[in-house]
């Protein structure tokens, strides 16, 4: 069915990884939203990045800009121009990588005294780790937690919390065919839950 709008989904992969499994999985969450719901869709890979941790210094508060110079501030800046956003990490500690935790704090800019930019844009978590309770829900989480401060909408894959795989060298997780069936769901779900929210608010402008 043709749409009156444009629904983009914006993919996350925390992994230090260029070629990991944390990036298979939002791959296919990707994937799943554009083949079921038209989405236009982006990836992008924090491996490699330069993402230096929040400072605390505050000045973001009054001038809507971090001072850091450093990748990060261009890709948290895309969040704002997407509608569902799904962030994945391979398990660490128990929860999410330090480039994503990082990369989290400094959306710190998008904090005002009026509440979040962030707000209603929905989000998903895609996490891996070494079995099948290795974490992932811990780590699911702390990434939910992330979206809840931003007063994002927060969906899981219909059944449970989000997508869960498990695996540990790169590109073992082909073969967990539940882990690739539950972030492909979650990958339509924030599709769906995104589409809901983008046509009512076309609706009620």
């Amino acid at each position: 069915m043709a749409k009156d709008y444009e629904l983009k989904i914006l993919g996350i992969v925390g992994s230090p990884r260029i070629e990991g499994n944390t990036r298979i999985l939002v791959e296919e969450a990707l994937k799943a939203a554009a083949e079921s719901y038209d989405a236009k869709t982006e990836l992008i890979l924090l491996a490699g990045k330069k993402i230096e941790p929040c400072t605390a210094c505050g000045k973001c508060y009054g001038t809507g800009e971090c001072e850091i110079n450093d990748d990060a501030n261009s890709i948290v800046k895309k969040f704002l121009e997407y509608d569902g956003i799904i962030l994945g990490s391979p398990v660490y500690m128990g929860t999410v990588t330090a480039q994503l935790k990082a990369l989290m704090d400094r959306t710190t800019v998008f904090k005002t005294v009026k509440g979040s930019k962030l707000k209603n844009k929905v989000g998903g978590g895609i996490a891996v780790g070494l079995g099948r309770s290795g974490g992932q829900e811990t780590t699911l989480r702390t990434i939910h937690d992330f979206f809840l401060t931003h007063d994002m909408i927060v969906v899981g894959d219909g059944t449970k919390y989000g997508g869960t795989a498990v695996a540990f060298a790169a590109g073992e997780v082909r073969g967990d065919e539940l882990g690739l069936k539950l972030s492909r769901k979650l990958g339509r779900r924030v599709a769906e839950v995104a589409g809901y929210i983008k046509k009512a608010s076309l609706t009620e402008g």
